[in-house]
């Protein structure tokens, strides 16, 4: 039999063949991992609340925002949801208030779950107005209609209920951080989460049984669709930057945490802690270019046949590319002289193209559009997982999508080429790159080659004025303790560095900021535009270290 196109339908199979297996595990009270799901737990009690749910009128198409932390409800109201062809609305807690607010109320969800901290929010701050069912997953139903223990008790006895879901139904709609712009609500359907699954295990030879620590929860969704028991770690999801590696490594060595899943900013918690892992036979981090000192670190503290992935994609594409951490190490040198990050070669079946650079929208694909072998420009790719609208903003999906045929073909919003072997290489983000009288600039073909003095901890390219007429400012944020009084040094140090290399050549002006704004997901992506506008007001106000001639 033939299973339905969902996310949620290899649960009762994987639920009839090991009902122990255990599908995940989440930290308590003081960390003791006290509460786990089966697999036969989840596919039974994930029906008995897609029941109860569709007692309250959510079924198919009901848009249901989830305000949920990564706890057992959280994965049995997702598989609830799915099985029942209802549609998740996920929105990073993280954010923004306003643009919560404006997230949540561009969706018009049908229903409203989460945490009595949310439902009390959502009362106080006008949140998803629309909703007219209320759940929450505290004791009691105060600011609710229900709890989810009601719920689940109403619907107890149903027997499956995973609907015949169709490809092309919406699945979920997920909202983008907004770290380069406002954030928007990529519409997942069916068959792209189906892709997903399939991909992800092609890519990586993902195998049934495995145990995975994934830090970023929504990737934990994956698991129970791959047969994989997940170990939820004991940490604040939005602040992987900050989280304790003596909790992480606890996990690790008492679950055997076979494989794990972490942003740029959570590898280097763990490379700068110096931990051997040796069960970890997989690792995946993906959210930002990973520094090549944090690739060699990991590298060392895992078994010399483990693998170390970094995936290159997006909420609205993933997987797009992949490379492997030895492969990435060999090619370290390159990036320190500007060639930009290389993110591997295209993961099939998925087609990457580079075209033109424009900030224009494109409506009809033409191979006109494509650039000359080699050169820089925004990346496209058209594949299985390629979504094709954001819920509610024609403006962005017009600027997002190109139609190629009957098939939508994605814009990356980044830069990049191929070069002759056939590897991707990332350049930066369209919307960052600097645009002087005389040239072009892209980020990540400047801060890598400045990121190699041993004082610098980051740096980052922004533009003052206009497009067309900007004045080159690098960013610097040092290493901790290094004195103002050393700034003047640094900066010559750091001119005189660039003037060795085409694209930071003409990089001659320097300001010091002691902690870059990052994005609330991963704590990897530097905010720019944030910088930018401080660079400005440090520029007039004469903060900034420069040559003493006319600057580019």
């Amino acid at each position: 039999m033939t299973e339905a196109c969902n996310i949620a339908a290899a649960l009762p199979r994987l639920a009839a063949e090991a009902p122990e297996r255990i599908a995940m595990r989440c930290p308590g009270h003081g960390g003791r991992y006290d509460a786990a799901l089966s697999y036969g737990e989840l596919d039974r009690r994930s029906d008995a609340i897609a029941a109860g749910l569709a007692r309250r009128g959510i079924g198919r198409g009901s848009r249901t925002v989830v305000m949920v932390r990564p706890t057992p409800e959280f994965f049995l109201l997702m598989y609830a949801l799915f099985k029942a062809g209802a549609v998740p609305v996920l929105v990073d807690p993280g954010i923004d208030k306003r643009a919560l607010k404006q997230c949540l109320d561009e969706a018009r969800p049908d229903a409203f779950i989460g945490v009595p901290l949310a439902m009390f929010a959502r009362v106080l701050l006008r949140w998803a107005r629309a909703a007219k069912l209320r759940i929450t997953t505290g004791r009691s139903a105060r600011f609710a209609d229900a709890t989810l223990a009601e719920v689940e008790r109403d619907g107890e006895g149903a027997g499956p209920q995973l609907i015949a879901t169709a490809p092309d139904d919406v699945a979920a709609i997920l909202f983008t951080s907004g770290s380069t712009g406002v954030p928007k609500g990529v519409v997942y359907r069916h068959r792209h989460f189906v892709a997903q699954i399939d991909m992800l295990r092609d890519a990586f030879g993902l195998q049934p049984g495995g145990v995975d620590l994934p830090t970023f929860p929504p990737f934990a969704l994956f698991d129970p669709a791959l047969g994989l028991t997940s170990i939820i770690p004991d940490m604040d999801p939005t602040r992987p930057a900050k989280a304790d590696p003596r909790k992480l490594h606890a996990a690790i060595e008492r679950f055997g945490v076979t494989q794990l899943f972490g942003s740029p900013a959570l590898m280097r918690v763990l490379a700068n802690h110096g931990r051997p892992l040796p069960t970890v036979t997989r690792v995946t981090s993906a959210g930002a270019p990973v520094p090549a000192d944090v690739v060699a670190k990991m590298r060392e503290l895992l078994p010399a046949d483990a693998q170390f992935w970094t995936p290159y994609g997006a909420t609205e594409c993933l997987p797009v590319a992949v490379i492997e951490g030895r492969e990435l190490m060999t090619l370290r040198e390159r990036t320190e002289t500007g060639a930009g990050t290389c993110v591997g070669r295209p993961v099939a079946p998925n087609e990457v193209r580079i075209i033109r650079i424009t900030d224009e929208a494109i409506a009809e694909w033409s191979d006109e559009l494509l650039v000359k072998p080699g050169q820089v420009g925004e990346i496209t790719v058209a594949g299985p997982t390629a979504t094709d609208t954001y819920f509610n903003r024609e403006a962005q999906t017009r600027l997002a999508k190109i139609r190629e045929g009957a098939r939508i073909v994605h814009r990356m919003g980044d830069l990049g080429y191929f070069d002759a072997e056939g590897r991707l290489w990332f350049c930066g983000r369209k919307s960052q790159r600097v645009v002087t009288a005389n040239r072009t600039l892209c980020t990540e073909q400047v801060e890598p080659v400045f990121d190699t003095h041993p004082e610098v901890r980051r740096t980052a390219l922004v533009g003052i004025g206009e497009r067309g007429a900007q004045r080159l400012l690098l960013c610097v944020e040092l290493n901790v303790g290094i004195a103002k009084t050393e700034h003047a040094r640094i900066a010559d140090e750091l001119r005189h560095l660039g003037e060795g290399f085409v694209h930071t050549a003409h990089v001659d002006s320097f300001t010091f900021h002691p902690a870059f704004p990052v994005d609330i997901r991963h704590n990897a992506k530097i905010g720019r535009e944030k910088l930018a506008v401080w660079a400005a007001r440090e520029l007039r106000a004469g903060r900034v270290f420069e040559p003493a001639s006319a600057p580019d």
